[in-house]
């Protein structure tokens, strides 16, 4: 184009366009100026808008300074993954109800590459599914927790062996800021 360049300033990425609005000056976000970015971008869709412990733990799923806050770089790595879990959920909500039934969070979780004892497994659809239906914004929710968890279990894990030791101390770190 004539103008490629000229206006090279101008281009703006619209994820910073709705980042940037909501974060002010200091350029980071606190969970609830991610509750109001993520509902004006539209990232859920015509489900409900997220919660506000949802996007609570999505923080503390990237904050790696623990400022409870998130910055573009983060707010970018958590859009694609929000952007991935949503098209999986949307291709199990067939009904296009915004929940999905039990049983297919297990199948979802395995999908994901996740090697879990159906022990697990109960646990995770007990404490996410409300009258055996899981919404978006809780099957998100879960997402995040299992990727904040296996992150943290990885890192001390330097064998790759699924085997760590910790102190209590760290467990409750990560346990209470997830």
């Amino acid at each position: 184009s004539v103008y490629s360049g000229a206006y090279a300033g101008a281009a703006v990425d619209p994820l910073w366009a709705f980042f940037s609005a909501t974060a002010g000056q200091n350029g980071e976000v606190d969970a609830e100026e991610l509750q109001r970015c993520l509902t004006q971008s539209g990232i859920s869709g015509t489900y409900s808008p997220f919660s506000l412990e949802t996007c609570r733990i999505m923080i503390s799923m990237l904050d790696r300074q623990n400022t409870g806050k998130m910055g573009y770089n983060e707010f970018k790595e958590l859009w694609t993954a929000l952007s991935a879990w949503k098209h999986n959920f949307m291709l199990v909500d067939q009904d296009r109800s915004g929940t999905v039934e039990f049983h297919v969070l297990t199948q979802v979780i395995v999908a994901m590459g996740y090697r879990l004892s159906p022990q697990t497994l109960i646990a995770i659809v007990k404490r996410y599914s409300k009258n055996g239906r899981i919404s978006f914004d809780d099957y998100v929710a879960c997402c995040v927790k299992l990727r904040a968890l296996t992150d943290f279990f990885r890192r001390r894990d330097s064998m790759q062996q699924g085997i760590v030791n910790l102190l209590y101390d760290d467990f409750l770190q990560c346990t209470m800021a997830i």
